[in-house]
């Protein structure tokens, strides 16, 4: 096992103290994090820059390119295509969801959801991302402890505290303002590891175009999968369909991402922020996946797995690093730094939009009904770091968990879009749909939820079939035992019974989990809210301004249909009579227009 040298180190320790100054400076410089806006919303006065790279690094973990990256080495490049569901679904993000989050001002998004439906809409949908994103959080800090085991053999105790101590001390000093800077120089260190492995391996190999001649030979450059079946894992429909329900369950309704976009000035400054976030995006997607093909490149004679170097396909791209990066001094350490910069901007964000979450859907009215008093400020600040504090620790917790369960880190993956699935259906609902009332919306929602977790996790799932690895240029002095274990899981595998024989939603695609979710919780929801209208049993009456439920809330409907009720409700002038006497005309102000039809045919009334 090779070790990193005393320039590895003192990179890594570089990156972790500028990450903690960073935290110190914003405690004490400038308003000096004194109130909750400031702490959590950054006083709404940041710029486009940090927040455009803060979206990107909250997105892409260290579970992010340690998987892409192997995804392209072990199934192809179809995963790529993933890029065109960002696009398509940016516009939407950014002028249909954005502008109705933003006229709120509230720290919390789901408070949105109060508005619309009630408080118990508010806090189930809450729930739900309280217990995604505190699952998310033990895998991200795991996946780097991983990487350096296997890097180093460093204990994985070890790195997962320090990972955990670090991240938790700057974004509770510092609050948000913090984090959003952090996450810029943590977003370069992503790009260094990244193309570090691209620009080795094509050093190697003398140029990029042999390492995709070599993957192409071994079919690893695949686009052309245009097949409809949804049971197969990954084809243009599955990425971009179900990438856009994916993207747009985080980009356009999850408190972390939209928790960034309310930190800067304006609306308009925001959307700018989402669309300058799109290229930094697609290039570190883009880029992750074709240091996959370079990894293989090196590997496609001798896998890693098979060879029995390393147990999981997730330690290959930090072995890669030390084959050809160990004998330079600090270029191990410089890409191990960025794999905890990928980690430390996740974490960071998530504990920052737990905290915010908590101490609004939570904390806040628990108090206003237990006490009839509401928090000053004051209390409010000081209990957002303690829960900071308090998610920081439950965040090392269940890292230990996620290095003890197997298979949890494939879960992970999926938890966005088993969860984020049915919320972005809710929040649909609530934005389209003026009819929808509290009980039919968070009844499908509650049903969608039940239905992905079903498929999500429910067993048993067939094997996800994997290109050929070769061994071919393996050392001969393998182990006897490496053989028979390889033997062994060659005979399993040839034992398993054909996919077709699994029960077939457990064959679904993973990627369309998001859109399954989001589907049944529109749908649920809206045919619910009809029979609860129905029967009596609950209405839409929050949604209006007055008790005769005339005049409808149109901010809390998407810009195209808040401005089509703002249309029908406009005063009205009309004539009533004319005077000589006056020189002048008398008019009448009607101030709700009920029904079109009957209204005109009022004012024709009037006028004659």
């Amino acid at each position: 096992m090779a070790s990193l040298g005393a320039w590895d180190y003192t990179i890594l320790a570089v990156v972790l103290i500028i990450s903690i100054l960073i935290g110190i400076y914003y405690r004490f410089a400038g308003s000096k994090q004194s109130t909750t806006r400031e702490y959590l919303l950054a006083g709404r006065s940041m710029s486009v820059t940090p927040v455009a790279f803060s979206l990107m690094a909250s997105f892409m973990s260290a579970v992010t390119i340690l998987g892409v990256s192997m995804e392209n080495y072990q199934y192809g490049t179809m995963f790529v295509i993933i890029n065109i569901s960002y696009i398509v679904g940016t516009p939407i993000a950014a002028y249909l969801i954005l502008p109705v989050f933003y006229r709120l001002k509230t720290a919390s998004v789901y408070e949105y959801l109060e508005l619309r439906f009630g408080y118990v809409a508010r806090l189930a949908a809450s729930i739900a991302f309280t217990l995604q994103m505190t699952l998310y959080m033990g895998i991200v800090v795991y996946a780097p402890a991983l990487a350096l085991e296997a890097v180093t053999g460093l204990n994985q105790i070890f790195s997962i505290i320090i990972v955990g101590v670090v991240c938790t001390f700057y974004s509770t000093l510092g609050g948000m303002k913090a984090v959003l800077v952090t996450d810029i120089y943590q977003s370069v260190l992503m790009f260094v590891a990244v193309f570090s492995v691209i620009i080795c391996a094509a050093i190697k190999a003398h140029g990029l175009d042999t390492i995709w001649e070599t993957a192409q030979a071994h079919g690893r450059i695949n686009f052309s999968d245009f097949r409809v079946d949804p049971t197969v894992r990954h084809t243009w429909f599955t990425q971009i369909i179900g990438g856009l329900a994916t993207y747009l369950s985080i980009y356009g309704v999850n408190q972390t991402q939209v928790q960034r976009l309310l930190s800067v000035r304006s609306l308009r400054e925001a959307q700018v922020a989402l669309w300058w976030c799109l290229p930094i995006l697609c290039l570190l997607s883009i880029s992750t996946c074709l240091s996959g093909l370079c990894i293989y490149w090196y590997y496609r004679d001798c896998d890693p797995v098979l060879g029995g170097r390393v147990s999981s396909r997730d330690q290959v791209m930090p072995l890669f690093v030390v084959d050809t990066m160990g004998e330079y001094a600090g270029l191990s350490g410089l890409f191990v730094s960025g794999i905890f910069c990928a980690s430390l901007s996740t974490i960071s964000s998530a504990i920052s939009s737990l905290a915010a979450v908590t101490l609004e859907d939570y904390l806040k009215p628990l108090v206003g009904c237990a006490a009839g008093r509401q928090l000053s400020d004051r209390q409010t600040l000081w209990y957002s770091k303690l829960l900071s504090i308090f998610y920081g620790a439950i965040c090392v917790g269940l890292a230990f968990l996620a290095g003890s369960i197997g298979g949890l880190l494939q879960a992970a993956l999926s938890i966005f879009g088993i969860v984020g699935g049915p919320l972005l259906g809710l929040f649909t609902l609530g934005m389209y749909v003026t009819s929808a009332n509290e009980k039919g919306a968070v009844a499908g929602m509650l049903v969608s939820l039940v239905f992905s977790f079903w498929i999500g996790f429910g067993q048993p799932k067939p094997p996800i079939p994997s290109l050929d690895m070769s061994t071919s240029g393996c050392p001969v002095d393998r182990s006897y035992l490496i053989d028979i274990l390889r033997r062994t899981s060659d005979n399993n595998s040839k034992a398993e019974p054909e996919s077709e024989q699994y029960f077939y939603l457990y064959r679904i695609s993973y990627m369309w989990y998001a859109v399954l979710g989001f589907l049944i919780s529109f749908l649920c929801g809206w045919l619910f809210s009809y029979c609860c209208t129905w029967l009596k049993w609950d209405d839409n009456r929050r949604i209006y301004h007055d008790a005769q439920c005339t005049l409808i809330k149109h901010d809390l409907f998407v810009p195209p249909i808040a401005n089509r009720l703002r249309r029908r409700q406009m005063p009205q002038l009309v004539v009533t009579s004319t005077s000589s006497e006056n020189g002048g005309i008398d008019v009448s102000v009607i101030e709700q227009e009920q029904e079109p039809d009957q209204q005109r045919t009022k004012s024709h009334n009037d006028v004659t």
